[in-house]
């Protein structure tokens, strides 16, 4: 079974509703399989723990998921044009993945959602990929080969998909950037197959 990680943070939802339609597009290959993970809140008072279990929605993010995936979908909202804190918290936290090469070698893909259609989608879909090109990791984007890119007047970019959720989280997922969701997932598994195939 190829499995596929798709590891998130989202703050009102929008960022999780895009987890779960990536996670489709990887299940829609066959052999692969998507494990959803999220990561905690940061708190801003140092001394704040957050519970080991989520109250609700997908398990938190180790080490140990990274490193069993044979592929990655990194997902956040988009904060002033980069990803959010408790992402990048995370991430900064894989250096004993780092110095073995856990990552390297393996396919991996972004998205964002945001609240205006201007505010700063590609930014921040760049900004969570420099810490998967130091893991190593190969960068699987949308080619303009998906329709959607075309056609789109909400998200979709081929750095990553893209969601515009609005300034009050209240705009609902576009056929386009559904359909560009599903794509991202597929690709990353159908990717993730393909070299596994070739270590062998």
């Amino acid at each position: 079974m190829t499995e596929i990680l798709v590891l998130y943070y989202s703050r009102f939802g929008s960022t999780a509703r895009m987890a779960d339609l990536i996670a489709r597009g990887v299940e829609e290959v066959d052999g692969a399989r998507a494990r959803i993970r999220t990561v905690p809140a940061v708190s801003a008072v140092s001394e704040a723990v957050a519970p080991s279990v989520p109250d609700q929605g997908a398990p938190y993010a180790t080490l140990d998921d990274l490193e069993a995936c044979d592929g990655l979908l990194l997902g956040s909202p988009t904060r002033f044009g980069n990803m959010a804190a408790p992402l990048r918290y995370f991430l900064d936290g894989t250096s004993p993945l780092w110095l073995r090469g856990g990552l390297s070698g393996k396919p991996a893909a972004v998205f964002t959602s945001t609240g205006t259609i201007h505010g700063g989608q590609e930014t921040t879909l760049l900004s969570m990929m420099l810490p998967l090109l130091h893991h190593g990791m190969l960068l699987v984007g949308l080619p303009y080969t998906e329709p959607a890119l075309h056609t789109s007047s909400t998200g979709g970019s081929p750095y990553g998909a893209t969601h515009w959720a609005g300034a009050k989280n209240d705009r609902t997922i576009s056929d386009d950037e559904k359909g560009l969701c599903i794509a991202l997932g597929r690709r990353v598994a159908e990717v993730a197959q393909a070299l596994k195939t070739s270590r062998r």
